[in-house]
């Protein structure tokens, strides 16, 4: 069996770093870390994973929640604060501007959330070629809102658009002071 990596328990940041390879500069307690002070990467990269994240949109009016975590860095699942909306190509749980979710499972703002995602990378040659595109299934506080979906192309705002093999996890700092914790990976 595999084993379940940490990349965020509360205990330190040491497996993230910024886009630039710099130590990040977000808030952290020993619960949670919040954003602020620019995007941040896994120091690591991964293919086949069921990744685990949960997050918490912030229950202020001028704040969205808005955020992203983003799987290789190039295929972005939204955070947002979409509690009560249509699901839609850029609701929370939607592959960003790709796929809307089957439904909305968002919690209120003010409440953790959990994204569980299994995550099938494209499978590419040496020379760059795509013999497969990326799939995902993902889970928003267990309920199945992307069902073994393939992603055609990789979603804006990420780090790359080039579809690769492999990348790190990317969670991106939209402005909003979105919450962050018990992120975990087991690789596939």
């Amino acid at each position: 069996m595999n084993k379940k990596i940490w990349l965020f328990n509360g205990s330190d940041t040491d497996s993230w770093q910024t886009c630039e390879g710099n130590p990040i500069n977000w808030d952290f307690n020993e619960n949670y870390m919040t954003v602020g002070g620019g995007n941040i990467i896994t120091r690591e990269t991964y293919t086949d994973a069921h990744f685990h994240v949960e997050f918490l949109c912030p229950d202020i009016p001028e704040d969205t929640g808005n955020s992203g975590v983003y799987l290789q860095g190039a295929y972005e699942i939204q955070v947002l604060n979409s509690y009560g909306a249509a699901p839609s190509k850029g609701s929370c749980g939607a592959v960003y501007q790709l796929h809307a979710p089957l439904a909305n499972a968002s919690f209120p703002a003010g409440e953790w959330q959990a994204y569980d995602i299994f995550f099938r990378a494209p499978r590419v040659c040496n020379d760059g070629s795509v013999t497969e595109k990326a799939r995902l299934t993902l889970l928003h506080n267990g309920a199945v809102i992307h069902n073994n979906v393939t992603l055609e192309q990789t979603t804006p705002g990420g780090i790359t658009s080039e579809i690769k093999a492999e990348g790190p996890l990317f969670l991106q700092d939209h402005g909003d002071k979105v919450r962050y914790r018990n992120i975990w990976l087991v690789r596939l």
